[in-house]
């Protein structure tokens, strides 16, 4: 039985040696800046919540993950888990609580409450005429909003392992993840990945929060961020590649597993961050499924994943 059912990504954090360069890129991949200091930099997206991406300055780095509990009751629980930090007072921008915890590759993994929330940005998108609603837009002209388009909300975290059981068990026992699809290759017993989702109940959540894929290190493989619609990856696709300062990792297409449509980038020290809209949404009672490597990771349209985005795993 799980200590506690997390209900959220709260955010990630890295490390970088400058912080103006990573501000640059944050912005252009469509964060708006909160708040930026000489040692840390805290950025948003357009919903809510604070801040979802935090970076501070050092050696080039990935720290760790923040989850949002559901109340200080499961701070409470959490707290009593082996190796946990006990309930802290958050002193950095956006204030609330936290119980700090490491995983079995020994990165932090934070779960927080009470971080204040913003007033959420109002993103202005046309509607779409097509489908069963061709009228949906009828009388006015579609215009998509220049790039950056701002992003909606921090989505999932995708980590590399060498102790893949070990870490799947301790995320579903500590944080209450539930499976929605394991990946395995030649035998149905040698699982190499597993897509991960929230367990909260009859609500309907993305189809994963947190993929875990077996690895010869253990680090960040990327981390995921909502953009409002399908043109906000096409347009800042084209926008970041003209700005020519970024390596394109892999995209644009459609994940099989979770739906997608996808785009990735890398910011300046590697670490991939993705652009995506359009995901599955399943709740609890959706069954989990067992799929080979070549049905589960491929794309419904687009180009394969390049090896360069497969055995990308960033420290």
């Amino acid at each position: 039985m799980a200590l506690i059912k997390a209900t959220d990504l709260a955010f990630g954090r890295l490390q970088s040696p400058d912080l103006d360069i990573q501000e640059e890129f944050c912005r252009n991949f469509g964060f708006v800046t909160v708040e930026k200091t000489s040692k840390a930099l805290y950025m948003r997206g357009a919903d809510s919540p604070h801040h979802i991406h935090v970076t501070h300055k050092g050696d080039p780095k990935f720290l760790g993950l923040a989850f949002q509990a559901g109340s200080e009751d499961d701070l409470k629980k959490i707290a009593k888990a082996p190796g946990a930090s006990g309930i802290e007072n958050i002193d950095e921008p956006g204030g609330g609580k936290r119980v700090r915890l490491i995983d079995p590759n020994g990165y932090q993994v934070e779960v927080v409450f009470g971080i204040q929330q913003l007033e959420p940005i109002k993103l202005v998108r046309d509607l779409t005429n097509s489908g069963d609603e061709p009228l949906r837009r009828a009388g006015r002209l579609m215009r998509v909003p220049k790039p950056p388009t701002t992003i909606k909300r921090i989505a999932h975290a995708v980590m590399g392992t060498p102790r893949l059981k070990e870490t799947l068990s301790w995320f579903r026992e500590y944080l209450g993840f539930i499976a929605s699809d394991d990946i395995y290759v030649d035998s149905k017993d040698n699982v190499i990945a597993s897509f991960n989702r929230l367990d909260n109940g009859d609500r309907y959540v993305d189809h994963h929060v947190f993929f875990c894929m077996k690895s010869e290190s253990a680090g960040l493989n990327h981390l995921s961020f909502e953009v409002p619609d399908i043109d906000a990856v096409f347009i800042d696709h084209q926008y970041l590649k003209g700005l020519g300062k970024y390596e394109h990792m892999w995209g644009i297409g459609r994940h099989v597993i979770g739906s997608q449509v996808f785009d990735y980038w890398a910011d300046p020290w590697g670490r991939i961050h993705e652009h995506w809209a359009d995901s599955d949404r399943l709740n609890a009672s959706t069954p989990s499924n067992l799929l080979s490597a070549e049905e589960g990771l491929g794309s419904q349209w687009g180009e394969r994943a390049p090896d360069k985005f497969i055995h990308h795993i960033t420290p």
